[in-house]
């Protein structure tokens, strides 16, 4: 009976969203009948607030007026319940009283933040990453805001790219699981509901194969590895209800994403079937001057909405030109009513026009300001984003150095972000007035940690990006008279994200020469790094007994880390990307194609595909994570090793865990299809699993895998598969795996 109840409510609702989406359609149609071309461009004008800008402004008349007369759709950084209601009343002035979007970059949280997304994606935890995003749309919704510019779901091969902290890394399969997640977060219940926002998959498309990692740069990749690689996290997000896509700053193969009728006529608006709007990136269609494209502002307009850029942020081409394009017959005028009537359907979906003011409720907000349960969801999200990468016994003892004791002995934290507050935050974040009292630092985190028992020295030692290293000494007194010395180090916050393309990744200023000099203290030494990308540690990481990358982990990162560090947490990161050895590696990723000469181990050096001075194994693999304890796992077992087209292959594999403190191990599966009508990676993910191991505990875990799982795109750019021999490899990271070989005919 339960579960007929829950199947007639479960119609009940498809059959209402159903009815919902077809007013709004037919609604729109309605209103767009009424409207001048002067007024359909205005519904395609997004401009920022000019006081809180995320880009370079392009400052033109009096905003109020433009509103009044109804040539604004949407704005940008305007923030408030009160601020947005007000300008609410202004679009209610204009003939038509077409109520304004309102825009934002909600990126890793709101008022409360969360960790930075790459560090979200070493959880590899999908339910907490959906947590998070449903939290910071309810805190957003609750500002006046209706739509986010997140989630970013490019994929980040090269960690000098600034943006790799804003999204999920390196990988197509747990980019998509998590683009989706994030998503279903974002959107809630879906559009109407005052706790939602419309969510935005960016940016369109190949934007994180930006040539040598140069934030904007040039892209050039073939169709199939395109539609392989970096396409599949934005169908993932389609597929779990996205309402609009914006577009990238790059050139794909020559063509500006913003002017790329492949990417946004073809692909997304037509095979994919897309039915929300596209935004373009700010400024993205003038840049297209620049790019050398467009000959000027009224040819990027003609070519932006041809490609089906819908909405135009902060260029001013389409409210300038549009009207003239379609009255001299260069642009049909269907173009652009589609690209209004997709933005106006999104309006009535989230409920504007029954009540413009629906998102703009200060008691709402208010509720939202201090909730104290989004802050313990942060406290927990950030411990699980936290990677232990080595955790080594102290010579001349067998206890690994981590967890530390709360109390009996002495430790030293040395380092420049020990008692910082607002780095932790890292880039595209808020900053509020309070913030001093809500973020809370490692110091802050360890004395709770320790309820004030604890018998700690401190010394900042350095700053984080210059040559000063007169705090040396004071650090060196610091560490000689502890037990244990824990030293902070890590990026600058504004280090990582938009524009923030580094040639170097290693530790900025003297921080690598204090670590070597606190480690020749000869006391046990504990490494944690902060930072919004995967840094180059090789020169660090053999004075460290232990090694916690603790990212930028957001509101409370210190006592997400203090968790840590006393065992509170047992650590269960997974890197989402590779760790180069060195910036001559770059990009370096695991699921790379083997040539025909392939070096058979290290030392191989001879007329192979090698570097000459390092390895070509990276520094740290991607799904790699240690954590308190030991996990020793079995060889995979299949249910057959000869399979036909229809049959479902399940993997098995037993796991023994020997620690002391639960902990939760994260299970991952790849694939090597191994040989194929083109080149294949030498191992594909293609499923994780998490799960819970108490001490003693031995667990099996089971996949299962269809002929589904062995697609790929062939040379004709045809999505099939072959049959073969397929190696399927379970392990607790790319590069420790087991392997067991079957058979998959047609």
């Amino acid at each position: 009976m339960d579960r007929l109840l829950c199947t007639v409510a479960a119609f009940h609702l498809m059959v209402a969203v159903a009815a919902q989406s077809s007013s709004a359609y037919e609604r729109a149609d309605a209103l767009l009948s009424r409207m001048t071309l002067e007024e359909k461009a205005g519904q395609l004008h997004q401009i920022s607030n000019p006081f809180a800008p995320t880009g370079p402004i392009t400052p033109e008349g009096n905003i109020q007026q433009q509103i009044r007369e109804g040539k604004v759709g949407s704005m940008l950084n305007m923030v408030g319940a009160e601020r947005t209601a007000q300008l609410q009343r202004l679009a209610l002035q204009s003939r038509l009283k077409i109520p304004l979007l309102f825009g934002q970059d909600v990126i890793h949280g709101f008022r409360t933040t969360f960790p930075i997304p790459l560090a979200e994606a070493a959880s590899w935890d999908l339910t907490a990453i959906e947590r998070s995003a449903r939290i910071a749309a309810t805190e957003a919704s609750a500002a006046g805001i209706h739509w986010i510019f997140a989630p970013m779901v490019d994929i980040g091969r090269d960690p000098r790219w600034g943006r790799v902290m804003e999204g999920a890394g390196e990988d197509t399969y747990l980019g998509s699981r998590i683009a989706a997640a994030r998503v279903k977060g974002f959107q809630g219940k879906g559009p109407g509901e005052t706790d939602a926002v419309l969510a935005c998959a960016k940016h369109f498309a190949a934007y994180g194969a930006a040539a040598g990692g140069r934030d904007y740069n040039s892209v050039d990749m073939s169709e199939r590895q395109l539609r392989e690689t970096y396409l599949p996290p934005f169908k993932a997000a389609l597929d779990a209800g996205v309402a609009t896509f914006m577009n990238a700053f790059n050139d794909l193969n020559g063509v500006p994403a913003t002017g790329n009728a492949l990417l946004q006529r073809k692909i997304l608006k037509g095979e994919w079937g897309f039915k929300g709007f596209v935004v373009s990136d700010w400024g993205s269609i003038g840049e297209m001057i620049a790019h050398g494209y467009a000959a000027d502002t009224l040819d990027a307009a003609l070519k932006a909405i041809t490609a089906g850029s819908d909405m135009d942020m902060e260029s001013r081409a389409y409210i300038r030109h549009l009207p003239q394009l379609v009255r001299e017959g260069k642009v049909p005028e269907a173009l652009v009513d589609d690209a209004v009537r997709r933005i106006l359907i999104k309006k009535y979906q989230i409920g504007l026009f029954e009540d413009p003011f629906r998102f703009c409720s200060p008691e709402r907000e208010q509720q939202q300001w201090n909730n104290f349960q989004h802050l313990d969801a942060a406290r927990s999200i950030a411990a699980k984003s936290i990677v232990l990468l080595k955790n080594d016994s102290f010579p001349g003892t067998k206890k690994p150095v981590l967890p530390l004791a709360t109390g009996g002995q002495r430790i030293a934290f040395i380092g420049p972000l020990i008692q910082e507050k607002q780095a932790n935050l890292g880039f595209w974040s808020f900053d509020w007035p309070d913030d001093s009292l809500r973020i809370v630092s490692l110091w802050e985190g360890v004395h709770k940690a320790s309820q004030n028992r604890g018998l700690f020295g401190y010394a900042p030692g350095c700053n984080l990006n210059d040559a000063d290293t007169t705090g040396f000494a004071r650090a060196i007194r610091t560490a000689e008279q502890a037990d244990v010395v824990v030293v902070s180090v890590g990026e600058e916050r504004a280090m990582s994200g938009e524009a923030k393309s580094r040639s170097s990744i290693r530790l900025p200023g003297v921080q690598e020469l204090l670590i070597k000099r606190i480690a020749s203290t000869g006391k046990p030494l504990v490494l944690l790094v902060s930072g919004g990308r995967p840094l180059i540690l090789s020169d660090v990481a053999p004075y460290a007994h232990a090694l916690v990358y603790t990212w930028w982990l957001g509101t409370q990162a210190g006592y997400a880390i203090a968790d840590v560090l006393f065992g509170k947490h047992n650590p269960s990161g997974r890197l989402p990307m590779t760790f180069p050895r060195s910036e001559g590696q770059i990009p370096v990723y695991y699921n790379y194609f083997n040539t025909g000469r392939p070096p058979a181990n290290h030392d191989d050096r001879s007329y192979v595909s090698a570097y000459l001075d390092l390895p070509n194994s990276p520094q740290y693999a991607f799904g790699f994570g240690l954590g308190y304890g030991r996990v020793v796992y079995g060889a995979p077992v299949v249910n057959k090793p000869l399979l036909t087209g229809s049959d479902t292959l399940v993997v098995k594999v037993a796991l023994t865990y020997t620690g002391t403190l639960p902990r939760t191990e994260t299970v991952q599966l790849y694939i090597r299809d191994k040989v194929a009508s083109v080149v294949r990676p030498v191992k594909e993910l293609k499923g994780f699993q998490q799960v819970t191991l108490q001490p003693g505990d031995t667990r099996e875990v089971a996949f299962s895998l269809t002929t589904a799982d062995l697609h790929f795109y062939n040379s004709a750019l045809q999505y099939i598969w072959e049959p073969g021999a397929f190696d399927i490899m379970v392990g607790p990271s790319s590069d420790a795996v087991q392997v067991s070989t079957v058979y998959w005919e047609k």
